[in-house]
């Protein structure tokens, strides 16, 4: 199966099977389902309550090398393993986050996989899908307008408003929002003060949304937030401004995980969305939870490479929700693997196996550290059109020294035909249960301890500097009982340093850590380190210069 089609187009051309039929493959009764439409539902929470005495399937997590311009796949992989696991005959499923608008319309575009191995319906889920993503920045919204109302009658719980540290949030990029003034234009608007925009998936109701196992837990964390201190430093909570129980009631539908289907009508669950250069880039713990107690095995997903996503997954995650990967497959493809080899985005289309082996320092970097968690890792090649034999033999020889399996795929254009090599070798190797899983760093170290420790062992930093202020902070934060949390490293994408033109497997730099902020919710301290924002702004052309309808009301332009 080859295609000259564009994504949308091969989504439209879909056959897909009413939602109560692929609901049925995970033994879920149609009443479970909140049906939205024909083709996409929400498990309901009562469903959910029973599944906790289930056994657990096995979790395989995809993850990727360092993302380059040129592409690497890593959604679209995690569709394909799924489909071909079905095809092989497993009881699979995936998991997968919910597209952002902020991309959607800014540079990368949509995030439903691409060519034959995509999650459908694809325009819903990249557009809107069932609301989640504006449920959850209402929720943060309602809590920003609630502090500043509490101030402005009269402030009761003393809070400085200097130092309120709860910002606003909207799912679109937008610099222009980074830093606002609120409550100008007179004394019944409120107290003029300083504040931002963050993108809503950097929104810690997004992660706590995400890290929440049931209703309950999720009132929970978000009545800890803290929204600010007092004048004496002392900590104000979402819970005493009583904001807890509204905020829930507005995430009550939304946490219930989204059930669509692949091209070729394997299960998927579509729940949550933080990014993982600036959250921790996870799809939710309800989605995981469920597929794990209705699938036998449950394919899932972290933000960009191994160093940013899958150590989050595996520090945060797993850490906090319990959760023990049976395997890893590292996605690489001869074009990015070109490119951390010093090739020009120009140049990629022309063979060079001589790129390709300088730039599999980054993915045996990704194959070390996904080793130093216990979990056995699987090279997963996303085979383009135009990679050469030559090419991709260089890869499986560059590797051989390492033992581990180096498998070819080409499921963008075959399915989960192109992919059944790969599903086989999974089942292999979780079968071998060679998985020993451990976080890379214990509850009880100290909390810059922490940071320290993933610059060092997986961004192979030579040190992790910060500012008095930073350590002091960190140090306060320890002392109010903080300091057994995990930490969630915000940083560039593009490279383990914090340059994003550094390539290959840089090691000995600098992680400069120019701020923290204290997630209590959530339940994860955030290091703020380079450049990174916790706002995009639009690219030169964003795509949405060419999204838009056609004379048939149809959708152009969305990939």
């Amino acid at each position: 199966m080859s295609t000259h089609l564009t994504d949308i187009e091969i989504a439209r051309g879909a056959e897909s099977v009413p939602i109560a039929e692929i609901g049925a493959k995970l033994d879920i009764p149609p009443g479970a389902l909140r049906v939205y439409g024909s083709d996409k539902a929400k498990i309901d929470h009562g469903f959910l309550a029973g599944l906790g005495d289930r056994p657990s399937g096995k979790l395989i997590l995809v993850t990727a090398i360092t993302p380059t311009p040129a592409g690497e796949g890593k959604t679209t992989t995690t569709v394909g393993l799924g489909d071909g696991l079905s095809r092989i005959g497993k009881k699979a499923a995936i998991c997968i986050r919910e597209p952002s608008l902020g991309p959607c319309f800014g540079m990368k575009g949509g995030a439903a996989g691409g060519g034959y191995a995509q999650v459908v319906p694809m325009e819903d889920i990249n557009l809107h899908f069932t609301g989640d993503m504006h449920a959850i920045g209402a929720a943060h919204n309602l809590l920003s307008a609630m502090i500043d109302n509490h101030i402005y009658w009269g402030n009761g719980l003393e809070l400085d408003s200097r130092r309120v540290s709860w910002r606003r949030v909207v799912d679109i990029n937008d610099r222009a929002l980074r830093g606002i003034v609120t409550s100008l234009g007179g004394v019944a608007n409120g107290f003029v003060r300083e504040t931002g925009f963050d993108i809503t998936v950097a929104s810690e109701i997004m992660a706590i949304f995400c890290l929440a196992d049931s209703l309950g837990d999720l009132e929970r964390r978000l009545g800890n937030i803290i929204v600010g201190r007092t004048r004496t430093q002392a900590p104000v909570t979402a819970r005493e401004l009583e904001a807890g129980g509204a905020m829930t009631v507005l995430l009550r539908d939304a946490l219930m995980p989204n059930l669509v289907q692949t091209l070729e009508n394997t299960p998927a669950l579509v729940h949550g969305g933080p990014f993982a250069n600036i959250a921790h880039g996870c799809n939710s713990v309800m989605a995981t939870n469920a597929a794990l107690r209705l699938a036998d095995y449950v394919v899932t997903e972290a933000g960009f490479g191994a160093d940013l996503g899958g150590e989050k997954f595996f520090d945060v995650k797993c850490r906090k929700a319990g959760l023990r990967p049976d395997a890893a497959v590292i996605v690489a493809t001869v074009r990015a693997l070109k490119m951390h080899g010093g090739v020009a985005r120009d140049d990629l289309g022309t063979e060079n196996a001589e790129a390709v082996s300088a730039g599999l320092v980054n993915l045996r970097r990704h194959i070390e550290n996904v080793g130093r968690f216990g979990v056995p890792a699987i090279v997963g090649i996303n085979r383009f059109t135009g990679d050469t034999d030559a090419e991709v033999a260089c890869i499986e020889d560059g590797l051989a020294d390492l033992g581990i399996p180096v498998v070819a795929c080409t499921h963008w254009a075959d399915g989960g035909a192109g992919i059944e090599a790969l599903a086989r070798q999974v089942v292999d190797t979780v079968e071998s249960g060679a998985a020993d899983f451990a976080p890379i760093y214990p509850d009880d170290m100290g909390l810059f301890e922490k940071i320290e420790t993933v610059c060092r062992k997986i961004y192979r930093a030579g040190q992790a500097t910060a500012p008095a202020r930073v350590r002091d902070q960190l140090r306060r934060w320890e002392d109010e009982g903080y300091g057994h949390l995990p930490v969630c490293l915000a940083k560039t994408q593009y490279s383990f340093s914090t340059d994003p033109d550094l390539k290959g497997a840089p090691e000995g730099h600098e992680i400069p850590v120019r701020e923290v902020r204290l997630s209590a919710g959530a339940e994860f301290v955030v290091a703020i380190c380079g450049e990174i924002m916790t706002m995009p702004g639009l690219p030169r052309v964003p795509a949405a210069n060419s999204i838009g309808l056609d004379a048939d009301g149809q959708v152009q332009g969305l990939f």
